[in-house]
């Protein structure tokens, strides 16, 4: 059953209580000391400012002191197998202190960018929880659990790598009583739809989990680590519910399975991998292998320019392995589809066809049973697991959910069921043929995304580390790395050339007594603006929005 909440506020004490049938305990929340205990309903006091609230997402430790965070507003996304699945909305950020003005102003700076952070994170799409339910887990890993299992908390068993409020709970976590007032919050997409074919209802499900382990924006936080996480790793768990009897097809994508390109750069100059990092795609692969079974990486990237040297070392890193469970096919998604010859991805499609009959679904009749599973997984990667590995993966996803319907049966041996899927690359996928709506949604999503790489990244990266845990504030700490001054010239410089290209458009509208006055002007601050562009191209590094803070990784 659903939970709803009230916060209950006075000036040394936050008490959360539980609205449920027959609940009589109450999380207390010391404001000075910052403890946490049990207590009744009794002892709330009646002066206490009471506000429902969806939940509890945890608490955090900034300049100022530690904070609250709890979800204020959520949405239905949809019942799943009689558990309702809910969308957080809106998020409120609360002090556990009445006011800041013990602070220096400097100390005050940053606090405010630091609560600035949060709420970006909070305030990106695609947070969701429920309450009674693990969302965690996929199908299959839920049924091959122990008896202990079921018995825990969702805190205690939930999939720590989707956990990404695991953070900000960790206080929580660690007093196993207070466990019922919180749950396991993940990013990504779930969608729920009711579908109908030949008179026949079944719900299809859609689980996007983003893992919270070097999670980032793509060009900050690339490759894979020495502990054998991958960049942005997603898992995305395709069900379909018919007559209580539901199955599952489970993809992985991942980032590059290599070091992030600093690393790279330097690797390169010495003609081979380094053993560190070597460790850490082993790690990565035997870890996957462990949890999905066999492995088929599909890498995606171009086989020629600057991709290529990192698709070689990627098939050799892999061929080096010598795992029998684990198979390397490159497709090079530019080269095949140039020229809109979207119809070629069903080369790949075909090429792997054996191995997802292979690999099968995780399937539960409607009587219980499970009659079969899934024994692999496909790992889709581009440089930055976009629009490449979205489109491999919803052909894949499609042809799986084909075999479904089939075998549950809604659909007759050998009908075709028609989809589509929007991503960067806009196209239908029934036809293969990209639309003109198509050209210009891929356009502005192009600019919408490199003035994020460009102006945005930097801070939403160390929002994103921030959040998770990867940087912690010490209120002790003088200045946070929040202070680092660039230069007066990467300052000045941009200021210059917009003033130097607009005197250059103006000398050019308003000419001069003669043309070589004129031409004179237009040359001197056309050749202004091109220098200090020049001077800003070959920095460039030096003018984006790069991350601040620093993670822990880099510190260790």
């Amino acid at each position: 059953n659903d939970i709803v909440y009230n916060k209950h506020a006075t000036p040394e004490k936050f008490y959360i209580e539980a609205c449920d049938d027959g609940a009589n305990d109450v999380l207390v929340i010391d404001r000075v000391s910052t403890e946490m205990t049990l207590a009744g309903i009794k002892d709330i006091p009646p002066s206490g400012v009471t506000r429902p609230i969806c939940g509890i997402m945890g608490t955090i430790r900034l300049v100022a002191g530690m904070y609250l965070i709890v979800i204020t507003r959520k949405r239905k996304v949809g019942d799943l197998f009689g558990h309702t699945v809910w969308k957080a909305l809106e998020f409120d950020v609360i002090s556990y202190k009445k006011t800041i003005l013990h602070l220096t102003d400097f100390q005050m700076q940053d606090n405010k960018a630091f609560l600035s952070m949060l709420r970006n994170v909070l305030n990106t799409d695609g947070f969701y929880f429920c309450t009674d339910y693990d969302l965690t887990h996929t199908q299959q890993r839920l049924s091959n659990t122990s008896p202990d299992f079921q018995e825990m908390s969702l805190l205690e068993r939930a999939d720590q790598r989707f956990m990404w409020n695991g953070n900000l709970l960790r206080e929580i976590t660690a007093q196993p009583e207070l466990h019922k007032f919180a749950f396991p919050v993940i990013h990504g997409f779930i969608v729920m739809n009711p579908c109908c074919i030949n008179g026949k209802v079944f719900e299809w499900i859609l689980i996007s989990r983003r893992s919270c382990f070097r999670a980032g924006v793509r060009y900050y936080v690339r490759g894979i680590d020495s502990e054998g996480h991958a960049a942005n790793f997603v898992e995305t768990e395709q069900i379909v519910q018919y007559n209580n009897a539901r199955v599952s097809f489970v993809q992985v994508g991942g980032n590059y399975c290599w070091p992030p390109l600093q690393e790279y750069l330097f690797l390169t100059s010495q003609n081979s991998p380094q053993i560190s990092f070597m460790d850490g795609f082993r790690r990565h692969f035997e870890s996957q292998v462990l949890i999905y079974g066999k492995q088929v990486i599909l890498n995606l990237v171009n086989q020629k320019g600057s991709e290529l040297p990192l698709e070689q070392a990627f098939a050799k890193m892999v061929n080096g392995m010598e795992n029998g469970l684990i198979k390397y096919i490159a497709f090079d998604f530019h080269k095949e589809c140039s020229k809109m010859r979207w119809h070629r991805l069903q080369i790949l499609v075909d090429a792997v066809s054996d191995m997802q009959e292979e690999f099968g679904y995780f399937m539960v009749s409607s009587d219980g049973k499970v009659t079969s599973e899934q024994s692999g997984t496909f790992r889709s990667n581009c440089m930055d697991c976009l629009d490449r590995t979205n489109v491999i993966q919803s052909l894949l996803a499609r042809r799986s959910l084909q075999s479904q319907l089939q075998t549950m049966p809604m659909l007759v041996l050998n009908t075709q069921l028609c989809a589509s899927t929007v991503v960067t690359f806009t196209f239908d996928l029934r036809t293969g043929k990209r639309t003109h709506w198509g050209l210009v949604m891929d356009g502005w999503n192009s600019m919408i995304r490199y003035y994020k790489n460009n102006f945005s990244d930097g801070f939403r990266q160390d929002s994103i580390d921030l959040f998770l845990g990867n940087y912690t504030v010490d209120e002790t700490d003088g200045l946070t790395p929040l202070h680092m001054q660039k230069d007066w010239k990467f300052l000045l410089l941009p200021v210059i050339m917009v003033v130097a290209f607009s005197m250059c458009i103006i000398c050019l509208l308003m000419a001069g007594d003669t043309w070589t006055e004129t031409l004179a002007y237009v040359l001197f601050w056309g050749m202004a603006s091109a220098l200090t562009a020049a001077v800003i191209v070959v920095n460039g590094r030096e003018f984006v929005d790069a991350p601040k803070l620093v993670q822990k990784e880099k510190m260790d």
